[in-house]
């Protein structure tokens, strides 16, 4: 990583309920709307992190001129896994969320995720949101309904009369963002891996992480609601081949851990023992696990 990056905390209080660390790459509008989101619709004290990768688009002037979020800036972009990492030290609170810039955050939000922390009692435990999103693509754990997939196609005051309609039920397997766990687990499994930088998997691996450290609570908030206009910054890098990655740190494809430990978008229930693999599914994942140590 070769990168000039310089740190501005801008804010004075020296607690916070939550801290959301937020990666943006040359996205000004989309930041600025999901900014303003977490500004109109919390009710508890948030510490937004903004980690500016480049900031060519005027998002650098923007939030420096502000002044007032907390923010890195780096001259190149580092990708999601340097990114979260060295926004750490500026963290505030006992609770580290990470999100991405294309968000857009629903009332009550925060009340509902610190009301399921006080009742889960511990500290094991990752939560995500779950999110409303304009296009079906297959996701057990998204609700569809399209408000706009773009901020000139974005119907705020429909979403806001609406979103309500798009509650679920709580479900198994949280691991994408935007996503919560408590400092004390992030800095014990040492935050994201930078091997899958610029990040392509880290999710799914940053859960199995968690799962080895004893981690059994994995659940998705089928009440607390995030608007997501869909992927607005992986398609414009030069992606890590993350799929291998995983296999081959793991020794399973990422699809295994998810359906057969996780068990995501299942009805919410806790986690029992660790599941066995059955022989076919073992075979398959050593398979897959020589192809791709041979195109390594």
């Amino acid at each position: 990583m070769e990168s000039k990056i310089s740190k501005h905390p801008i804010q004075k209080d020296k607690k916070y309920d939550f801290s959301i660390l937020i990666p943006t790459w040359n996205n000004l509008g989309l930041l600025q709307n999901c900014l303003t989101s977490i500004e109109k619709n919390s009710v508890l004290k948030i510490q937004p992190i903004v980690i500016v990768n480049e900031g060519s688009d005027g998002t650098l002037e923007w939030i420096r001129d502000s002044n007032k979020y907390d923010y890195l800036h780096s001259e190149n972009n580092l990708g999601i896994c340097y990114a979260l990492n060295i926004a750490r030290p500026m963290v505030k609170s006992d609770y580290i969320m990470y999100a991405n810039d294309d968000m857009y955050f629903l009332p009550d939000w925060d009340v509902l995720i610190m009301h399921e922390i006080h009742m889960i009692g511990h500290h094991n435990f990752m939560l995500s949101a779950t999110l409303i999103e304009p296009h079906n693509t297959g996701n057990r754990c998204v609700s569809v309904a399209d408000f706009g997939d773009s901020l000139e196609t974005f119907s705020e005051d429909a979403l806001m009369n609406s979103y309500t309609r798009y509650k679920k039920s709580d479900w198994k397997g949280s691991t994408w963002p935007p996503n919560i766990v408590h400092v004390n687990m992030w800095d014990l499994v040492g935050g994201m891996s930078i091997e899958f930088s610029p990040g392509m998997y880290s999710d799914p691996d940053f859960s199995m992480k968690l799962y080895k450290a004893g981690v059994r609570h994995f659940k998705g908030l089928g009440n607390c609601l995030v608007y997501h206009f869909g992927s607005k910054s992986t398609t414009r890098i030069r992606k890590n081949n993350g799929r291998n990655t995983y296999l081959m740190k793991w020794g399973m494809t990422a699809n295994s851990f998810s359906s057969k430990f996780l068990r995501t978008g299942e009805p919410w229930s806790p986690l029992n023992s660790p599941p066995k693999l059955n022989a076919f599914h073992l075979f398959i994942n050593q398979l897959k696990r020589m192809k791709g140590a041979m195109s390594y």
